[in-house]
């Protein structure tokens, strides 16, 4: 047999071996594929959010939320849950939004908000008939909704447009058919433009009352302040108790606020509190008639916690129950019985429900909470109180958005929900390990954490991604985010940190870059980049960072300072503190407790700590990430830096993010447009192994 006519015949069979093959083994390719996350899933994700314990401590209601991929927004509805037979079903849901449920004073009635008929009109349903009632037939939306003891009234806050023109008024009458360019926008107030609505309309919030079978609403406050707060009702029903700021010159006091007390029927408004910084969230104790308010004496710092706080119904004999606690308080609810307070609050990167009594008696870590930060790992969590020692949380998980459990007196944890599990259950997520390295400016201990990619493989090395948080004072911890499984599912470790100026650790950590920063915060970061480079699963020539508003601050200010990182994506920064402080959409409060004075007083310290004066040194491949329309850190920073780099001639591009203010992840797709871009980034300039 001719031998090449063999060999022949052995190649063609090999080759159609292989093609008949192909289609198998691009279903096994794209199988596995499957199996770790992808882009798609972020409009997959469902998490649990605001749930409200019926009267009887037996049932629940909740916001499901869960992404459009239609209109590209977090759709919620309202579902319930039986305590007592674990039953989970829809109360409402369909394609509209419906929020805030609130349960009656006897638990027969549910008012919520919906936009099914309007933006926010506030309904009411009658649980056993299932029927509904439209409340409100206002041309403004509705907001903290809140029932009076008797269940005849609900009160609202509702924005109240005051007309308000300009100066001129001698302009031309238009010819009929002429298309002129509009009319000016006049403005002469302090705030006039706000991160995620735009320009202010002129007017203010009020509160309204309004019968809960339907009616004509009626204003209760008034005066050129807003009145945006928790309402509060008196046992009797014959006072609301709110906080606002009423002073003259509120715009120009952007920590201020106090406790009032309003009469319902005749409308006088009489001051509570009268102390140097805020006091807010009134909730009354009607058992001792007491009032616990969140709030902190003013030093002007730039990072302050909030205490809790209680004092009479007449606003005397005021104590801090929570001075023992060096944490920051975001929320607070009575106990059944009146004998304390249940608040959630932020510890090492991880936020947990806690037990404060009237003596100030502290129980800590009762339940942990988290999973409601869908971009990055940030603390976040709500929950309430179900009475005899239970609570419902939104439960922490580093592998899955928040669910929904219950928690005993034992601390014992009973899931209520699954929200995720059919399209996360067969996934293989990243896991999230701890790390603690010391601090080479000082040897504090600096938290961080990692997750490695799934299948990961110890004899491989990975490249790096440093993800840096916002704030800055803000904390990451070992808790659920979208970008971080993208990232690791694209075969990066990644790894982020607290480091100082993070909250969660106490007011002293994170004072440390009080008119400071950035600073040695930039040492911390690069601590915990040689704690993961002394991994053997990391390859020490394929670092990269990354980070978003404070974040981008430090991913700008680190590229200024060494050239290690292969590549990085500065996201929404601040660029120019002089610039920055005069078109942030908050200039009056960074002004006051950002920077040691205005900034044409202190132009060579602020000037000192921005990223722009290194720009000069920078090396590093760099790409600039910002919403089109973030007023927080305004586009214009971006702009600064990009075009330093291009005049540099620095490897840079510009992404623009459409309809996204510096919340970027509040659409779906502006997320995975986020995370994609930065990704994509990175994969250009990774060296191959």
């Amino acid at each position: 047999m001719d031998m090449n006519k063999n060999r022949n015949f052995k190649v063609a069979a090999c080759i159609a071996h292989l093609l008949a093959a192909m289609p198998l083994m691009a279903q096994s390719s794209q199988n596995s594929a499957d199996k770790v996350w992808q882009y798609e899933d972020v409009f997959n994700i469902e998490y649990a959010a605001s749930p409200e314990v019926h009267p009887d401590g037996y049932k629940v209601i909740y916001e499901r939320r869960s992404m459009d991929i239609m209109s590209d927004s977090v759709r919620s509805n309202l579902w319930q849950l039986d305590l007592k037979n674990k039953t989970h079903s829809p109360l409402l849901s369909d394609s509209k939004q419906y929020r805030s449920a609130r349960y009656s004073p006897d638990g027969r009635r549910v008012a919520y908000l919906t936009n099914a008929e309007g933006d926010n009109q506030l309904y009411v349903r009658w649980l056993e008939s299932g029927n509904t009632a439209r409340i409100t037939n206002v041309t403004q939306g509705v907001r903290n909704i809140s029932w009076s003891p008797d269940g005849k009234w609900i009160a609202f806050t509702m924005f109240k447009p005051k007309a308000h023109s300009g100066i001129f008024k001698e302009m031309p009458k238009k010819p009929k058919g002429a298309e002129w360019a509009g009319e000016a926008t006049y403005i002469d107030t302090m705030l006039y433009r706000r991160d995620g609505g735009g320009f202010i309309k002129h007017g203010y919030e009020h509160i309204y009352i309004v019968p809960s079978e339907g009616g004509t609403p009626r204003q209760l406050t008034s005066g050129d302040f807003h009145h945006s707060s928790h309402i509060a009702w008196s046992d009797d029903g014959k006072s609301i108790y709110f906080s606002a700021d009423r002073h003259q010159d509120w715009q120009n006091r952007p920590r201020e606020s106090d406790i009032y007390r309003l009469d319902v029927k005749a409308g006088d408004v009489i001051q509570v509190t009268n102390e140097v910084g805020p006091e807010y969230s009134p909730k009354i104790n009607h058992q001792r008639s007491k009032i616990a308010y969140l709030g902190f004496k003013d030093k002007k710092r730039s990072s302050q916690n909030y205490d809790i706080y209680m004092i009479g119904l007449d606003g005397k004999d005021a104590i801090n129950l929570t001075e023992s606690l060096d944490r920051p308080i975001s929320a607070h609810q009575w106990d059944k019985k009146g004998r304390g307070l249940y608040f959630s609050y932020d510890d090492h990167g991880q936020q947990y429900v806690g037990h404060v009594t009237l003596k100030g008696k502290v129980t800590e870590k009762i339940a942990a909470l988290g999973g409601q930060s869908l971009g990055r790992p940030y603390t976040s969590g709500d929950f309430s109180v179900v009475g005899n020692g239970r609570l419902v949380v939104t439960a922490a998980n580093s592998e899955r958005p928040a669910d929904l459990a219950l928690v005993d007196k034992r601390r014992s944890i009973t899931p209520l929900t699954e929200l995720n599990e059919d399209f996360l259950g067969h996934k293989k997520s990243a896991k999230v390990h701890a790390l603690t390295v010391k601090s080479s400016v000082d040897g504090r201990d600096i938290e961080a954490w990692y997750a490695l990619p799934p299948n990961f493989d110890g004899s491989k090395k990975y490249p790096l991604i440093l993800e840096i948080h916002g704030g800055p004072h803000t904390a990451y911890g070992p808790n659920f985010s979208t970008e971080v499984q993208l990232m690791a599912a694209k075969g990066y470790v990644v790894v982020w940190s607290n480091p100082r100026g993070s909250t969660s650790y106490g007011e002293e950590f994170a004072n440390l870059i009080h008119h400071d920063y950035p600073s040695k915060d930039y040492n911390d970061l690069m601590d915990v980049v040689d704690g993961m480079v002394a991994k053997k699963f990391i390859d020490k020539d394929n670092l990269f960072v990354t980070g978003g508003s404070g974040g981008g601050v430090l991913t700008a200010w680190i590229i200024g300072n060494t050239d290690r990182f292969k590549a990085a994506v500065v996201a929404k920064p601040v660029i120019n503190w002089i610039s920055f402080v005069l078109t942030a959409d908050a200039y009056n409060y960074y002004a006051k407790y950002w920077m040691p004075g205005m900034p044409w007083e202190k132009t060579e310290h602020l000037w000192k700590r921005s990223p722009l004066s290194l720009v000069g040194n920078v090396k590093t491949p760099t790409m600039l990430l910002t919403g089109e329309l973030d007023y927080r850190t305004p586009m214009s920073e971006t702009e600064q830096y990009y075009q330093a780099l291009q005049l540099r001639n620095i490897d840079t591009a510009m992404v623009r993010i459409p309809k996204a203010g510096h919340g970027i992840a509040a659409k779906p797709s502006n997320l995975v447009q986020k995370v994609g871009n930065i990704l994509a980034w990175f994969e250009r300039y990774k060296e191959q192994n």
